[in-house]
């Protein structure tokens, strides 16, 4: 009889465990929207996608359009896989938002520039490399923030509110800022640690 009891015992225990291993949780894996148009900087969009999806961090291109192609400075093409029309906050962990000429053109996208805003609205990661800080002056995001950027638009984003520095990357609260194309290492290396991978 005791014998009985306590290979139940043992089965109940291994179902339980076995249970539990089903029922364990992955870790979240991290996504970001990458915002783009024409004219962008080609190295500052591949870059920090292809070092993304390295790192395992889902990426979304994002674009004015779904599965439009969009070119570069120097001619390389990118399609955008998502549309700003879905686009929700809740759904990412950050955004980044490359130069070029892209941004003039992102900023007047008005649901790109509401995205961009929930998203800081959410505490999340906000990242912008030359140009880019342009649609975080539209979104209202650089008001009260330390930043840097190519110095072409420094005193557009000092107009915007924010106090610029002059360093390869700034770091300031959920915002994450660099320059130039090379200062690329630097701008991903801050952006992995923020979203907690590597």
């Amino acid at each position: 009889m005791a014998k009985k009891s306590a290979k139940k015992a043992a089965k109940k225990s291994t179902r339980k465990s076995a249970a539990r291993k089903r029922t364990a949780r992955k870790p979240r894996t991290p996504r970001v929207a990458v915002l783009i148009e024409n004219i962008f900087e080609d190295m500052e969009a591949l870059y920090p996608i292809y070092r993304l999806r390295e790192a395992g961090v889902r990426v979304d291109v994002v674009g004015p359009k779904k599965n439009t192609v969009y070119t570069s400075k120097h001619g390389y093409p990118l399609k955008a896989d998502t549309a700003p029309t879905s686009l929700k906050a809740a759904n990412y962990d950050g955004v980044i938002v490359p130069g070029g000429y892209a941004p003039d053109k992102v900023r007047r996208n008005a649901k790109m520039v509401k995205f961009v805003s929930d998203m800081n609205k959410a505490g999340k990661l906000m990242a912008a490399i030359c140009h880019g800080g342009w649609v975080f002056c539209e979104a209202d995001v650089m008001r009260g923030k330390t930043f840097t950027s190519v110095g072409a638009i420094k005193t557009d984003c000092v107009n915007a509110g924010g106090k610029f520095v002059n360093r390869e990357v700034v770091v300031y609260e959920n915002l994450v800022t660099s320059r130039v194309p090379d200062d690329l290492p630097a701008f991903m290396r801050e952006i992995l640690k923020k979203l907690g991978v590597s």
